[in-house]
């Protein structure tokens, strides 16, 4: 058993889809961390530990892809899982994320029992990375 709640970091620069996630996994008991950008959530995943990583592929600025590609090269946050959010279900963009290194994708609008499943499948022990 895990001695602290997971950590998970939400990086979405949607207010209303970042609050309604948090607030969503906060209910299921996780320590949840949002940010508006891939530049701060590459500074809170250096300053802290996070057990997984959302992204939207969308984001000002520096693109998810690119965020994810900077977690893959980091030597603190390789081996942490992502989930993607994305409004795009193209093959193309999907095969693009798992490329880049996303371990899962999720549609938005999401339904909320499959975030669930998804997260819980992250974070355990027997998925493997």
């Amino acid at each position: 058993m895990r001695e602290s709640n997971p950590c998970i970091l939400v990086v979405e620069d949607d207010p209303l889809l970042a609050d309604i996630t948090a607030f969503r996994l906060e209910l299921l008991g996780f320590d949840v961390q949002t940010v508006e950008t891939a530049e701060d959530a590459i500074e809170l995943c250096e300053e802290s530990h996070v057990d997984v990583v959302i992204v939207d592929l969308e984001l000002a600025g520096m693109k998810g892809l690119e965020l994810i590609n900077q977690l893959q090269l980091g030597e603190e946050t390789h081996e942490t899982p992502i989930l993607v959010f994305s409004t795009d279900p193209s093959l193309d963009v999907v095969q693009k994320a798992f490329k880049a290194g996303a371990k899962d994708y999720l549609v938005t609008p999401y339904d909320p029992a499959v975030l669930e499943h998804k997260i819980e499948r992250l974070l355990s022990p027997e998925t493997v990375t």
